[in-house]
């Protein structure tokens, strides 16, 4: 259909039809999906008549091609005009091949790869039916403490802003009509959820624009300018204003400003929590308040079907905002194809073939070997050697526990087990013994006493500790970030065993590492890594994978530091590390300010030296950029990857600026003994920010140009920009 058939249906339908266009319900609405009660269960409870759900526009939360044809067949017969569901989902991070957890996936600092993994993930989901994911999260995040850092690229607008892009090509590629094997993507939580106060999940948000403007709003930009179709208001307020009422960023920013035209839908039942939010006095107002912000789908609450009617006929609301946001319902319907094919690539026997297939898994695997962060490597613990005589406990030593939270259809039982694969991989002599050691939150004494005599009999101890998928991810907030307390039991007693431990953390989050990297001689940090996780796993540390990955996300000393984070401000009083007992300067008493681990960091099983660094002049203009460039040699004895990282720092602005800003990145594969040149190229643009007046621009004077390993670890230029 063309725009002006599409206009023509619209004013075919009648005003109930319209505002049950704006509905979003669950599968159980619904006639055909086998679930008894839909009568008198979900429908009594929200008011909703069968009128309504006959003539809804979305269904959330279904998956299967047969499902998903059955319920869109039965569906159409009942529909007047013809008009198609929307299938959608929260397809995070797979569908049924499950990839490491989107913070993960940051770490791989691989855009490209994360880009395949988005369109795995729709094949898998489109021809099993759905036609829209709840995805990618681009919150930016400063606070461990919050379950759902586990869903972002990191703490850094520039490296989540290109993983935005990244995911939405893959989800969408570049026609949805002619690409039936994928989905139209939905950015979220737009905007600033990552920024809750004290980590707490659905908690306000609070903040200036400029902030908003200067850290946050990056990532959902970027994902608009990739074409993303679609995108979802978050829980938090947004400067007093709950984000589903809140007109200045919806209206004002999102469409006025940027252009957005694709659907707005909001999250789960937040457009009737401005009533416990006190936004809203009822359903009533707050279906006032969200049509007016251009939010055109409701989630799992009715304020729409009921009250849309009766305030267009008061005249509260003007009718062309109903006409509206049901014209860009259907236009999503159109550009995906479904007016010509309802049930689009839905295919049983396909599904079969293609979800979680060989091939699938494969890039599964790729993605989760380059996620996995080596945090330390004291006397080359690692990589284990083939004749290794290991002793693996700990509770994730044999757990399929690690896909981590979101993993949709992706079944536990399937992944693989790190103790099975290290067994597998240990064969030239080398050989793997198991003790529990400990469960995820108890240990009891006879697990220690098994955990030891296994211990006794090994050349090293490899710890596979973390939390479990319920700890982290929606809902999944925590004041104490530290392993929990039985496991670090195990660690104490297994450190009096006297053998070199390498302990392997599964985690939704950065940790408090203390009790954990203190003890053992290595650390990995597998995060949760998806379907083939134990396999990714077993060969970074038996070696045949040389780590390469790099943390996106500080990892804090302790909780009592957060937010800490790598492009943080000086402060008037800043802490000199060489004179660290004066008192009023700006520090801690009992504790370092610097995170346990920095922004950028990861090591390798081979080091690198890096030459001086070359800069092409000391002065920069508006029109002629600077060349940067930096030798890097491998200096050990592997072949291995060096993600050499460009920060730049503007000393004096008319605002405050930050220590260090990542603006580049470039990834060297190095043999042994090998050189390559890292070059970036550095424009005035790149030196814009948000002053107070909110104009994007730059200043003249003084920049410092920092080239190095992670952002602690850099070499300095200056240059000035005239």
């Amino acid at each position: 259909m063309n725009n002006e058939q599409l206009l023509d249906l619209v004013k075919q339908m009648t005003l109930e039809e319209k505002t049950a266009q704006l509905l979003q319900l669950t599968a159980n609405f619904y006639e055909g999906t086998n679930v008894e009660g839909q009568i008198t269960g979900p429908m009594e409870e929200m008011g909703i008549t069968e009128q309504s759900v006959d003539a809804s526009g979305s269904i959330l939360g279904l998956s299967g091609a047969q499902a998903i044809i059955d319920v869109q067949q039965a569906y159409m017969k009942k529909s007047r005009l013809g008009i198609p569901l929307l299938f959608m989902a929260d397809v995070v991070h797979g569908f049924k091949t499950i990839f490491p957890i989107p913070l993960a996936i940051g770490c791989s600092w691989d855009t490209e790869l994360a880009e395949k993994s988005a369109e795995i993930a729709a094949r898998e989901s489109a021809v099993s039916g759905l036609h829209v994911t709840f995805a990618p999260m681009v919150d930016l995040v400063r606070d461990p403490r919050w379950g759902r850092v586990m869903e972002t690229t990191g703490e850094d607008p520039y490296l989540n802003s290109l993983f935005a892009a990244a995911f939405v090509r893959g989800y969408q590629g570049d026609s949805l009509k002619d690409e039936p094997d994928r989905l139209a993507a939905c950015v979220k939580h737009f905007a600033a959820y990552g920024a809750a106060e004290g980590g707490r999940d659905y908690n306000t948000v609070d903040m200036s624009e400029r902030n908003l403007r200067e850290y946050y709003l990056p990532a959902y930009k970027a994902a608009l300018d990739a074409g993303v179709e679609m995108v979802m208001t978050s829980f938090n307020t947004v400067d007093g204003i709950p984000a589903s009422g809140n007109e200045k960023l919806m209206h004002g920013i999102l469409r006025d400003e940027w252009g957005f035209d694709g659907v707005l839908i909001s999250d789960w039942a937040s457009i009737r929590e401005m009533i416990a939010h006190g936004a809203a006095e009822d359903d009533r107002e707050a279906a006032y308040r969200a049509i007016r912000a251009g939010v055109d789908m409701e989630m799992m609450t009715p304020c729409y079907v009921h009250h849309l009617p009766e305030l267009i006929k008061s005249g509260e609301v003007d009718e062309k905002l109903i006409d509206e946001a049901v014209l860009r319902i259907l236009q999503l319907k159109e550009k995906l194809g479904l007016f010509d094919n309802p049930l689009r690539a839905a295919d049983p026997e396909r599904e079969r073939e293609i979800v979680f297939s060989k091939e699938h898994r494969q890039v599964s695997y790729e993605l989760a070997t380059k996620s996995a962060v080596l945090l330390k490597n004291d006397d080359s613990v690692l990589p284990l050697q083939p004749d290794a005589n290991v002793a693996l406990i700990g509770p994730f030593a044999q757990s399929p526990d690690i896909l981590g939270w979101w993993s949709c259809e992706g079944v536990k039982e399937d992944a693989v087990k790190l103790g099975t694969a290290l067994q597998e991989r240990l064969t030239t002599g080398g050989k793997v013994q198991f003790a529990q050691g400990s469960n995820v939150h108890t240990i009891t004494a006879e697990q220690i006493a098994e955990a030891l005599e296994v211990a006794s009999k090994a050349d090293l101890i490899v710890l596979a500790l973390g939390e479990d998928s319920e700890m982290s991810g929606e809902g999944g907030s925590r004041t104490d970030i530290r392993l929990p307390a039985a496991q670090l039991e195990l660690v104490k007693q297994l450190k009096a065993a006297g053998k070199p431990i390498a302990s392997v953390i599964f985690n939704g989050r950065p940790l408090d590492l203390h009790g954990v990297i203190d003890e053992s001689d290595a650390v990995l940090e597998a995060w949760f890594p998806g379907s083939e996780g134990g396999a990714a796993i077993a060969d970074v540390l038996t070696g045949v994978v040389n780590p390469s990955a790099r943390l996106t996300m500080s990892f804090p000393q302790s909780v009592g530091q957060i937010p800490v984070y790598y492009n943080h401000f000086n402060t008037g009083r800043p802490l000199n590390p060489e004179k660290t007992e004066e008192r009023y300067v700006s520090k801690y008493i009992d504790s370092p300010n610097e995170p346990l681990l920095p922004f950028g960091y990861g090591l390798s099983y081979t080091s690198f030296s890096y030459g001086d660094l070359e800069v092409s002049s000391n002065e920069m203009t508006a029109e002629e950029s600077l060349s940067i460039q930096v030798r890097v040699t491998n200096t050990g004895e592997r072949a291995g990857v060096e993600t050499v990282q460009l920060y730049v720092r503007d000393v004096t602005g008319e605002v405050v600026r930050p220590m260090r800003e990542l603006k580049g990145y470039v990834k060297l594969a190095l043999a042994p003994g090998e050189s390559g040149t890292a070059t970036f190229t550095l424009n005035e643009e790149q030196l814009r920010y948000h002053h107070s007046d909110l104009s994007y621009r730059s200043d003249r004077g003084e920049f410092h140009i920092l080239v190095g390993a992670n952002s602690r670890d850099t070499q300095k230029k200056s240059f000035r920009l005239v």
